[in-house]
């Protein structure tokens, strides 16, 4: 049995500049952080005492005997991609998907991690952040970016940096000092909404073309945002103040990024005290975050009683397995 405990990410940073179609012509860069909210993958392999070969859990439950009958195409392509048969496989999550934490990615990411691990093999960061970009954009020719398998994958406060021959993960260097006044300077909040973030990312992806220049100017802000961070003598409030620009620089991105009732709710949170702040992920609903002083986080609390309040703790760690029991295997008819 194999468990492997995966972080979400918050994107602070450049977002929309992970697309290929933008950074293999222009660059792009973004600035993130893995945090304390976690999906759990648990694989093993099948005892052969049923009437099916592989039982899934996520959910949904599925019962199969083929990857053809495997209806979540992220499991029935890595299935296909490892060559994994007879498995047990159970997925669980701290957070909801379709929330713009980049649930879907730290799930592949796991799920790769357990599927490796099963079979004995070690694999470092950078080939599950490969694998798992290959997996979701690739084999389920799914619309959107590449910073969230990296992260999941790597962990930490990073600046990823993306080019026409591949991408490069830097640590933020920040002061324990300033990076703990950052975190504690941080709320979430979850609106209520889900969405697919890949539907999301079909329009953006049509749009890109006409955003040039509002990319490229949120790529430069990821220079303007990591000195603000990594600078002794910069006030980490203007952190806030960059947020609330990067946010109304994103909502020309794309025509579905936001909705009537997020504005209101940002605008509230504005109204109350928050320096800044932007809703996490594609776009269209999920999570909130702002950067709120502390002696203002009561009245911004009050002013979003409405949605549910969600602390949390940067992470370092990215993917990793926290239980590993190898078990003797031998393959019988293929799948």
């Amino acid at each position: 049995m194999i468990i492997t405990q995966t972080p979400f990410r918050m994107s602070f940073f450049g977002g929309g500049t992970d697309f290929p179609e933008f950074y293999k012509k222009y660059g792009g860069s973004v600035i993130s952080t893995t945090f304390d909210k976690y999906c759990h993958v648990n694989v093993r392999h099948l005892p052969r005492f049923f009437d099916y070969k592989t039982h899934l859990t996520y959910s949904q439950m599925e019962y199969v005997n083929s990857y053809d009958e495997i209806r979540h195409p992220a499991i029935r392509e890595a299935m296909r991609m490892l060559d994994m048969h007879e498995l047990r496989l159970t997925y669980d999550a701290d957070l909801p998907a379709r929330s713009g934490l980049g649930t879907s990615s730290s799930f592949a990411v796991g799920m790769l991690n357990a599927f490796y691990a099963l079979k004995g093999k070690y694999v470092d960061k950078r080939k599950l952040a490969d694998d798992a970009i290959y997996l979701e954009r690739v084999l389920c020719k799914e619309s959107g970016g590449i910073q969230d398998q990296i992260a999941a994958a790597y962990g930490g406060l990073n600046q990823i940096t993306f080019r026409e021959d591949g991408y490069e993960v830097s640590p933020i260097i920040i002061s324990p000092e300033k990076k703990e006044k950052l975190n504690d300077n941080l709320m979430l909040f979850f609106t209520g909404f889900s969405r697919f973030s890949a539907e999301i990312q079909r329009v953006t992806l049509t749009e890109i073309g006409a955003k040039t220049k509002v990319l490229l100017e949120m790529t430069e802000l990821v220079e303007e945002a990591k000195k603000v961070m990594t600078n002794k003598s910069i006030d980490i409030n203007e952190f806030g103040r960059l947020l609330d620009y990067t946010w109304r620089l994103k909502r020309q991105t794309g025509s579905r990024i936001t909705t009537d009732s997020i504005d209101m709710a940002y605008q509230r949170a504005i109204d109350a005290g928050a320096l800044g702040g932007k809703l996490l992920g594609a776009g269209g609903g999920g999570f909130l975050l702002f950067y709120v002083e502390k002696e203002k986080q009561e009245a911004v609390k009050k002013a979003l009683e409405s949605f549910l309040y969600v602390p949390f703790r940067f992470e370092n760690g990215g993917t990793k397995i926290i239980y590993y029991a190898p078990e003797t295997y031998e393959k019988q008819n293929a799948q």
